[in-house]
């Protein structure tokens, strides 16, 4: 009898172990939690976490549970017992019978923003497809706010398919998730395409070569070799900086890494560069068409 006791006692002690492990949907207020203690069959019980955040036990008074997942409720139900001198060594299982919020908020560059219920933990890339999935314009960072600890968790849509399904983090009933919008930048003047060009790529980083290409390059009679960079300042003000493009298309000079709201134009002809202010560049950036690619 006492070797079958151990026994189910080492057995109980390793799922605890396992699932210590493997939980993380945490524990909130209105959820509904089972409670059993091995060693007294009297003290399992049923019951909601108040809004404080607590559980009342039969025996030991509220425990504060919100925010833990349930092995570590678990942990702190046995240390009330143990410092309460109910039990000497009390081995206790909490699950999770119903949470109290089963839908997901889903907000910002997704097709179809909105509140969704779901009563599971589901892949986020599931999550963002209830909502319609990305927009054209959507940042690939997409940050998950936990609805009981407030943690927040970054996880990048990659343009890797193998990658986002292998990086793939779980969105739990009451999380919220946020797609921003994507950084833009404007390739102005005598390009093929002028207009916003959403830096889209896994790393948020766009060269001004490659803004260029993205723009459809520049026709027989542009400038390149006059363009100018116009970069909005901390204070609001803009500088601009000659761009050698001729000379980074061809590998004579590095290329640049372009910053959110930069602003690269191409020059007509010299003259018409000299003539065409920041102040009017930055005008017609505001009233550009974005791109996405």
């Amino acid at each position: 009898m006492i070797r079958t006791l151990k026994s189910l006692l080492f057995l109980f002690s390793c799922v605890a172990a396992c699932s210590a492990q493997t939980e993380s949907l945490t524990i909130g207020p209105g959820d509904l939690l089972h409670v059993k203690v091995l060693e007294a069959a009297d003290l399992e019980q049923s019951a909601r976490v108040t809004d404080a955040g607590a559980f009342a036990l039969i025996l030991g008074g509220n425990v504060y549970v919100a925010g833990l997942t349930p092995p570590e409720a678990a942990v702190a139900i046995e240390r009330v017992l143990v410092d309460g001198h109910y039990l000497l060594t009390p081995h206790v299982s909490v699950t999770t019978e119903q949470t109290a919020t089963q839908n997901v908020t889903i907000m910002g560059q997704v097709r179809s923003p909105g509140s969704y219920p779901i009563g599971t933990p589901r892949p986020v890339l599931d999550v963002l497809a209830l909502a319609g999935g990305l927009t054209e314009l959507a940042d690939r960072k997409v940050t998950i706010q936990r609805h009981a600890s407030k943690e927040r968790v970054t996880f990048v849509v990659s343009n890797s398919a193998d990658a986002a399904l292998d990086a793939s983090v779980s969105v739990y009933p009451g999380d919220t998730v946020v797609v921003s919008k994507a950084s833009v930048v404007y390739i102005l003047g005598d390009v093929n395409r002028p207009g916003g060009f959403a830096m889209v790529t896994n790393d948020q980083k766009l060269s001004a070569v490659q803004a260029i290409s993205l723009a459809g390059g520049t026709p027989p009679n542009a400038v390149p070799s006059h363009a100018r960079l116009i970069r909005k300042q901390p204070d609001g003000s803009h500088v601009e900086i000659p761009l050698q493009l001729s000379a980074m298309e061809k590998g004579k000079q590095p290329d640049i890494q372009l910053q959110a709201d930069d602003i690269v134009y191409v020059p007509f002809s010299y003259a018409r560069n000299v003539a065409v202010g920041a102040g009017s560049l930055v005008g017609a950036a505001s009233s550009a068409a974005i791109y996405h690619f």
